[in-house]
């Protein structure tokens, strides 16, 4: 079993120092327990491999902005986990399933191609929108509605009590809604049939 105390302290120094040898250390001492964690759900070799190496450049890439998560195992392992189910799931992270109790979030699941420009036009107002949160903020509100993770895994990976992340998430919702009302306003005003604010919000509270 790999030390915990040397992943975290190679995990400071990438984030800290952009240390390129401390990153190299990290992927090979986790690189082949991840992929054989992700083969047991997506049970073939070579796309495990890529949901591993995606992984890691994406926090090569992003290494600033991981600074606050402290159990850097657990991330991996999460982390791996949810992207094999996003694999074997064809999981979107602001995807709505159709409910029979719910005639609104149907629409969003059988959505009219017409209106891509629309939705994309939506969801880059949203991207935009989680830029403007708090950094802690951001990056609780991105694991949880991006990532796949659950608050208590969030709450262990950054080292935070679980009801400061639901804290957290909920403001970020609560900001996001009063950041993006005026141009969800605007559209239908103009005549848009773009989804009201509170279904795409429902969506993101799945």
């Amino acid at each position: 079993m790999t030390d915990k105390t040397h992943l975290s302290t190679l995990w400071q120094n990438i984030c800290q120092d952009d240390d390129q040898k401390s990153f190299e250390t990290l992927f090979h001492l986790c690189y082949q327990r991840l992929v054989k964690f992700s083969v047991e759900y997506v049970h073939s070799h070579q796309v495990a491999e890529e949901i591993v190496s995606d992984l890691f450049l994406k926090l090569w890439t992003g290494r600033q902005s991981f600074r606050e998560v402290v159990h850097i195992e657990k991330y991996l392992f999460t982390a791996i986990r949810n992207q094999s189910l996003n694999h074997m799931r064809k999981y979107s992270a602001y995807r709505v399933i159709s409910t029979e109790d719910s005639e609104e979030l149907g629409i969003i699941h059988s959505f009219d191609p017409s209106r891509a420009t629309e939705w994309r036009e939506l969801l880059a107002r949203l991207d935009e929108a989680v830029e403007m949160l708090p950094p802690g903020r951001r990056q609780i509100f991105r694991l949880i509605k991006e990532e796949g993770f659950k608050p208590r895994e969030v709450a262990e990976i950054l080292n935070l009590s679980h009801r400061t992340v639901e804290t957290q998430l909920f403001k970020a919702v609560k900001q996001l809604h009063i950041t993006l009302q005026p141009y969800l306003t605007q559209q239908k005003t103009a005549g848009s049939s773009i989804l009201p604010l509170a279904i795409l919000l429902a969506a993101l509270l799945q």
